[in-house]
């Protein structure tokens, strides 16, 4: 007869063994959602439906991906500080237009939005390795432009986005002047406990107990708490409490492990932000917040004050 206990190790091995194979065949599927159930991979609208100024933009990784992006400009001639905005992992940039109208209208900033390989109009499949140079060819793009403040550049990433924001951030000391993260995970790693709660034991990152001994098979680690402790630049936290998706602790670990080195670091607390809606739920607050961060880390330069002044007495 078999005993209970051999039937429990069995059982466990059989947990450990679908989960290797989930890993192994559906982990980018779950990581990367290019498609909304539903919908198409191309985009349902684009700026112009919601009468914004913008310009198509066709991009060459290093590695040969074409990338598509859309440059939204507050006015033509608009000098302010330039957002380089990534993205989450699900859906495309057309279902962020709404809330880049009113970051517009708020911040008086323009806004450079990335389809990272794989989404929109954008070639490729989606990997870490691949995004990270999605992100670097966006800003490189944006760090070659005459027509904006290149000085003023601000990288802002939600959830998936802040995990790509942070890595370009640390790897460009002199071309990123900040950084936001909003709801954005530690690592996959951890998060992969999080959507799968009977793989915590055996996937985690460094904070995690446990064996850890699938790590090895996460393609996309995209360890976030490794990263923000090496960036430089100023870093605005956006946390919205009733996060569904990440635990809002995510985003408190990550300014801890900043602000530890880094003395320009902020936290902010939105009570009734959920993941995709904390730039809703907290209203004027919310975008008070940034244009203040934005003021600071990223003011406008005393030649262009000058300029303006001597265009308006003209």
């Amino acid at each position: 007869m078999v005993s209970y206990v051999n039937i429990l190790l069995y059982g466990v091995g059989g947990l450990v063994v679908a989960g290797m194979a989930l890993l192994v065949a559906f982990q980018e599927k779950l990581v990367y959602v290019p498609v909304l159930p539903g919908l198409t991979k191309s985009y349902a609208i684009n700026p112009s439906r919601l009468r914004l100024t913008y310009e198509d933009i066709w991009l060459r990784s290093s590695d040969g991906v074409r990338l598509h992006a859309w440059f939204i400009k507050l006015f033509p001639d608009c000098r302010g500080p330039t957002i380089l905005f990534f993205q989450e992992n699900a859906g495309n940039i057309a279902h962020r237009l709404e809330m880049v109208r009113i970051m517009l209208q708020q911040l008086h900033c323009n806004v450079f939005m990335l389809s990272y390989r794989g989404y929109g109009a954008s070639d490729g499949y989606p990997s870490q390795h691949g995004i990270i140079k999605d992100a670097q060819a966006a800003l490189d793009h944006l760090s070659q432009r005459s027509d904006i403040d290149t000085s003023r550049i601000v990288v802002f990433g939600r959830s998936l986005g802040g995990a790509v924001g942070s890595v370009l951030t640390k790897n460009n000391p002199d071309k990123v002047a900040a950084l936001i993260l909003e709801n954005t995970f530690t690592s996959i790693l951890d998060m992969a406990g999080v959507l799968l709660p009977f793989l915590k034991w055996f996937i985690g990152g460094s904070s995690a107990k446990g064996p850890k001994v699938l790590n090895f098979l996460v393609r996309s680690p995209w360890s976030t708490i490794d990263v923000v402790g090496q960036i430089k630049q100023p870093i605005l936290f956006l946390s919205g409490l009733q996060d569904e998706m990440v635990p809002p602790s995510h985003m408190q670990m990550l300014y801890a492990k900043a602000a530890a080195r880094n003395n320009q670091c902020l936290f902010v607390e939105f009570p009734t932000g959920m993941h995709m809606d904390t730039w809703m739920a907290g209203g004027d607050h919310y975008w008070r917040t940034i244009q203040q961060f934005l003021e600071q880390h990223a003011p406008v330069q005393k030649e262009d004050t000058q300029n303006s002044n001597d265009i308006g007495a003209r």
